[in-house]
């Protein structure tokens, strides 16, 4: 059952398929919440991915499977879905594999623009966030809070912490490539990840 939108606070990954990249995002963002939060208060964040061509209810790749497997992730149930509208204006933050990606979500309107970046351009901002700036976690609905003062945060940033250079912001396809690149993807995203499930959760990762 859907929560009340003043109790959700969603997350949407998108790529290109939506069956390599986002569902590796999609599954170890989940993954990440659950450790540190727990299924109760984790509730509060819904984390879903869709393609700008996505391969509409296909399973994700095997390898990409796998490399969730490998993080103890669940792969469960997983089907892609093609970008529409009400994914966009349903999220309230959008993280992309590419800034290709993110000037397509952008050119769909819905005010998307501040809501949207690459998941390693939401990195670079989260980390020089004074999470002591940000609303106290320690609820479900301190969560939700938290993640929305994030955004803002991070969407006032943007001007002023730039990538060092475009290939900084963006995450490879490996689609068709054999599971050491799907591995090597796996390693980016999930470092990118970690940072940003902190600020959001206000709990490091387990060491």
């Amino acid at each position: 059952m859907i929560q009340p939108a003043s109790d959700t606070f969603r997350v949407l990954h998108v790529s290109t398929g939506n069956v390599c990249r986002s569902p590796i995002t999609e599954r170890l963002t989940r993954h990440a919440l659950d450790d540190r939060l727990g299924d109760a208060r984790s509730g509060g964040i819904v984390v879903e991915s869709a393609g700008t061509w996505g391969h509409e209810g296909a399973p994700m790749e095997d390898h990409a499977a796998e490399v969730l497997v490998e993080y103890g992730a669940d792969t469960d149930g997983f089907r892609g879905r093609e970008l529409i509208d009400d994914h966009v204006i349903r999220a309230d933050l959008v993280l992309t594999a590419t800034r290709d990606h993110r000037a397509q979500v952008i050119s769909m309107g819905h005010s998307a623009g501040l809501r949207t970046f690459t998941l390693k351009e939401f990195t670079r901002l989260v980390r020089a966030i004074d999470a002591a700036t940000l609303p106290d976690p320690r609820s479900a609905e301190g969560v939700v809070e938290r993640a929305r003062a994030l955004v803002q945060a991070a969407a006032a940033l943007r001007g002023w912490l730039l990538a060092p250079d475009p290939e900084a912001d963006e995450i490879y396809d490996p689609y068709g490539a054999p599971i050491p690149y799907f591995r090597t993807v796996g390693d980016e995203i999930s470092k990118a990840l970690d940072p940003v499930v902190t600020a959001m959760t206000g709990v490091p990762a387990r060491t």
